[in-house]
């Protein structure tokens, strides 16, 4: 990029207090909130750390909901806060249902916080929050909900779930930038963390800070300096979704979702990791590799093939069994998820493995498409 087309990013005007606020409350209109909004100055995991160090002391009951890698990070950060924790896991080829978070409230009634990942792209799951938030409400606990994948791929409805702290990310299905975030924060959550004494303070982690020093002051004035250009951009992407129009924006990433699902199952070789649909998150689909085949190896071949298309290969454990193809954002598009599709099939022809001819499989996944997205 030259300097005569790089974008003008150095000497802006100041971020006031009244901007920040201002966005601040878009964000709450987008995450279907009345409660408090703070935009934290870092990626998500900032936020997500601070609700349950806010929240969480000594003593507590925590019920940690496992279906991907965050909700093993969050066991781990409530341990450290000194919380007995209970875990409710299920495969990551599926979802926690709200029977089995009810049976574990039923057996621990001491249970007083509870958290969970709406959508996890990682393993290309998602959990039915709305049914297990009333089950959360009626017992009486705090509900923290990391909505980072979910926000703009599927429906947010914080307040009308009972969500008491919700965590927002800008960079996958909002297309926006990652570094900065947004946690919501109920009336009964901030009564919680006025009363944890061992609640951070006079530190980055610190609800409470932001509660005392901007929310309390009328958010007049800033207690710090704002990270300008995250702020900005966060901003532009709340604002094009509602010029888009998130219902449309939403379809878009189901449809790319269903596409991959229909695609790879004509395809051949390959299966959708999360087994049924109503599991399958619409920002980031699995894919399961054939056996003794190394899914690293399939997506180096395929990226061969196409270095453009999002296809990736999962991390940790899962690296040599499972195929992630992230559709999120401006990848939940039709040509996109068709390209990905194509790359697969030419990756795994490269590796010796029998797939369907192209059309077959494109026109299965063009089909989804325009099941869902219709003109």
């Amino acid at each position: 990029m030259t300097a005569n087309t790089a974008p003008v990013l150095l000497d802006l005007a100041p971020l006031g207090a009244a901007h920040f606020a201002r966005i601040e409350d878009k964000v709450a209109a987008l995450m279907r909130t009345r409660e408090s909004v703070v935009a934290m100055q870092g990626e998500a995991l900032l936020p997500l750390e601070a609700c349950i160090r806010s929240a969480v002391r000594p003593g507590s009951t925590a019920l940690n909901i496992i279906t991907g890698p965050y909700g093993e990070t969050f066991g781990g950060w409530l341990r450290s806060c000194g919380a007995e924790v209970i875990t409710v896991t299920a495969p990551f080829s599926g979802a926690v249902s709200p029977e089995q978070v009810a049976e574990a409230l039923r057996a621990h009634p001491e249970i007083d916080f509870v958290s969970l990942v709406h959508a996890e792209a990682a393993t290309g799951n998602t959990n039915p929050v709305a049914e297990i938030g009333a089950v959360v409400r009626a017992h009486g606990a705090l509900l923290m909900l990391d909505a980072v994948a979910s926000v703009g791929a599927e429906p947010l409805l914080t307040d009308e779930w009972g969500v008491d702290l919700c965590v927002i990310g800008g960079q996958k299905a909002m297309a926006g930038p990652a570094g900065v975030s947004a946690v919501s924060v109920s009336a009964r959550a901030w009564e919680r963390i006025a009363a944890n004494e061992q609640a951070p303070r006079r530190s980055y982690l610190s609800l409470l800070d932001w509660k005392e020093r901007w929310i309390d002051g009328g958010r007049a004035v800033l207690p710090h300096a704002p990270a300008q250009l995250e702020m900005l951009a966060l901003e532009q992407s709340v604002d094009r979704l509602e010029a888009t129009g998130l219902d449309g924006v939403i379809a878009r990433h189901r449809g790319a979702a269903a596409a991959t699902r229909a695609g790879v199952r004509a395809l051949g070789a390959l299966a959708p990791y999360v087994v049924r649909d109503e599991d399958a998150a619409p920002a980031a689909t699995t894919l399961r590799a054939p056996d003794g085949v190394d899914a690293r190896d399939i997506v180096a071949a395929a990226l061969a093939a196409d270095a453009t298309v999002p296809v990736q290969a999962a991390g940790g454990a899962l690296a040599e069994e499972m195929i992630r193809v992230n559709h999120y954002g401006l990848a939940a598009d039709r040509d996109t998820v068709l390209a990905s599709l194509k790359a697969l099939a030419a990756g795994l022809r490269a590796l010796g493995a029998q797939v369907a001819d192209d059309e077959v499989y494109l026109k299965a996944a063009g089909a989804a498409w325009d099941a869902v997205i219709v003109d």
